[in-house]
C-alpha cells in the first residue's frame, strides 16, 4: 500500500523494519498478549513481524500498522494463510491493539478500513476473522464489522504455549461488502 488509509481518528499504514521497537511493545504487554498466552521475547517479535513484511510483499496486502493521535496503538490486517493451515488457504484479518486503546472502538473503525482496501487490492472473494471462545471482545468487534458467522468452519489447532486453540471463524464476504450500516 503507498498511501495510508485514514479515518475519523486513525492512521493505518504498512509496517516498516523501523517499527519494531513499537512492534516488540505490543507483543510484549501482558494484557495486550493475554488471549494468545502471554508476552512474547522482542527476537520472536521481530521474527514475527518479518513474516509479516514478507508476506505485504508476497501477497500484497497485510498487517497494518495503526496509530492515534498520541501514536502507536497496534495492528489491523489481513495475513494470508497457507494450504497447511488447519481451515486450508485463507486470508484472515486480524487485529491487536494496546490496552490504552481498547473500549474505543478503534479495532472496528480500522478493520471498516482495511476490509474495503483488501477486497479492492486484491481477487479475494472473502476474508475469515477468527477468536477463541472467551474472547469475546473480538467477537463483538466482527459482530459490528457485519462479519457472518461460521461454525462449520470452527477448528483446532495444537499450539506450543496454549495446548490445542479452538478458532470460531466468521466471514465477510466481497459480494457483499460493505455490508448495510449497522
Amino acid at each position: 500500500m503507498s498511501d495510508a488509509l485514514t479515518t475519523a481518528r486513525l492512521r493505518l499504514r504498512d509496517f516498516t523494519d523501523n517499527d519494531l521497537a513499537d512492534f516488540a511493545a505490543l507483543h510484549a504487554d501482558p494484557a495486550a498478549m493475554a488471549d494468545l498466552g502471554g508476552p512474547i521475547s522482542r527476537a520472536d517479535a521481530r521474527d514475527k513481524l518479518s513474516r509479516y513484511l514478507d508476506g505485504r510483499t508476497r501477497d500484497g496486502i497485510g498487517r497494518l500498522h495503526v496509530s492515534d493521535a498520541a501514536g502507536f496503538i497496534g495492528y489491523v490486517g489481513i495475513c494470508c494463510h497457507p494450504p497447511e493451515h488447519p481451515i486450508g488457504a485463507h486470508a484472515e484479518i486480524g487485529w491487536r491493539l494496546l490496552p490504552r486503546a481498547w473500549g474505543k472502538g478503534y479495532a472496528t473503525e480500522a478493520a471498516r478500513a482495511a476490509l474495503p482496501h483488501a477486497f479492492a487490492a486484491t481477487a479475494l472473494t472473502e476474508i475469515l476473522a477468527y477468536t477463541a471462545a472467551d474472547n469475546t471482545r473480538s467477537q463483538a468487534v466482527m459482530a459490528r464489522l457485519g462479519l457472518t458467522r461460521q461454525p462449520d468452519r470452527d477448528f483446532a489447532e495444537p499450539d506450543p504455549v496454549l495446548g490445542t486453540w479452538h478458532g470460531l471463524v466468521w466471514v465477510a464476504r466481497a459480494r457483499d461488502w460493505p455490508p448495510s450500516a449497522r
